[in-house]
């Protein structure tokens, strides 16, 4: 095992037995009119001038409320560390706006550094899943380019089309090697419950778009996996309730526990819905933020995600321009609950991701 710093310890220590001498806060940040709500999470007792980290979650129903993510902040509470987690409640209602990133971090930053805890010094800024790309881009920003001094990506996506295509099909590459996994449907749901109705064709699919958005409300109002039998009713029920011309549609984004894999990957509907995206949602694609950011970065991915494959955090490392770009793709942790644990290879990449870990902890 490396040397890790005694932030990696306590912080290693908290998530494994739960997290102490922590203070949780609500305030309110003004995103441009807007009054959104946050938490701060900072370590207990008199504290001033701490390191500190703005976090992003992604698109889920919890938000901010996100078990993981939670946990998450607390342990970096219990490392010295304080954090803000800013809602952003068009992402908690599943839409996808991507825009809003950067004025949500902007917000946070005014409203942690007016509550006099942290240091004069950027801070630090981690994005979950959807928030990761953005973060990174934002990051970039010249509103911000002095107020962010690393990132930390977990679990985001680079491109719409390749993402877009592994949630129909399950198959992704990378530098010329070629790669199965099922993916996990949630990820398909969201994508046409927000873009569906422009791709050409499809235009009067808003039935099947607003049952995609209800189904993936329900699962994540429930927890369960997305291909969890307790689904199947909803489905049918959701199905019923489609056009008859449309529900072939509905069943290549939904289909019940027990149905056989399409064999039909419905590339070509992966490619509209990335068009779609890029004319609704311009900022879906960071590539323009993400070739403007030149600070320290840290990506990490779970080399089993179902929902976003591994392969597009190398096309984040190599979409940036930081001169010290971090990878680590491990089996340790996934995206979904359709990530197993690897208790097998846990050991052995145990070393490689306390040593990634312990570097994001030092950040700031």
């Amino acid at each position: 095992m490396p040397s890790l710093s005694s932030r990696t310890v306590r912080y290693a220590r908290a998530w494994i037995a739960g997290p102490h001498h922590f203070v949780e806060e609500e305030i309110l940040l003004d995103r441009d009119g807007v009054a959104v709500p946050a938490t701060v999470v900072r370590p207990q007792g008199p504290t001033r001038g701490l390191p500190a980290w703005v976090v992003m979650h992604g698109i889920t129903r919890p938000g901010r409320a996100h078990a993981q993510l939670v946990r998450f902040t607390r342990a970096v509470a219990s490392a010295g560390i304080a954090s803000i987690v800013p809602e952003v409640p068009e992402w908690r209602e599943l839409r996808l706006a991507p825009h809003l990133s950067t004025p949500t971090i902007a917000a946070a930053v005014r409203g942690l550094r007016d509550t006099g805890l942290v240091h004069d010094a950027p801070l630090g800024l981690v994005g979950f899943s959807f928030g990761a790309p953005h973060a990174i881009a934002s990051a970039a920003d010249p509103t911000l380019a002095e107020e962010i001094g690393a990132v930390c990506a977990f679990g985001g996506y680079c491109q719409p089309e390749s993402t877009f295509r592994f949630m129909m099909s399950g198959r992704h590459e990378w530098a010329g090697q070629s790669f199965v996994l099922e993916p996990d449907p949630y990820g398909r749901w969201i994508v046409a419950a927000n873009y569906l109705p422009a791709v050409p064709g499809h235009e009067l699919a808003t039935d099947v778009a607003d049952a995609l958005r209800t189904l993936a409300a329900w699962a994540g109002d429930i927890g369960a996996a997305s291909r969890d039998p307790v689904y199947d009713p909803v489905i049918e029920r959701l199905r019923a309730g489609v056009a008859e011309e449309r529900r072939a549609l509905f069943d290549a984004f939904a289909r019940r526990s027990d149905a056989r894999p399409d064999a039909d990957p419905h590339l070509d509907i992966a490619d509209g819905l990335a068009r779609a995206a890029r004319s609704i949602d311009p900022a879906i694609d960071a590539a323009s933020g993400l070739e403007r950011f030149d600070r320290p970065l840290s990506i990490l991915h779970g080399r089993s995600d179902h929902l976003v494959p591994f392969t597009e955090a190398y096309r984040l490392r190599q979409a940036t321009r930081s001169t010290a770009p971090h990878l680590t793709v491990t089996r340790l942790f996934g995206h979904s609950s359709q990530d197993p644990f690897p208790f097998g290879s846990a050991l052995r990449e145990l070393p490689m991701f306390a040593t990634a870990l312990d570097r994001v902890l030092r950040y700031v």
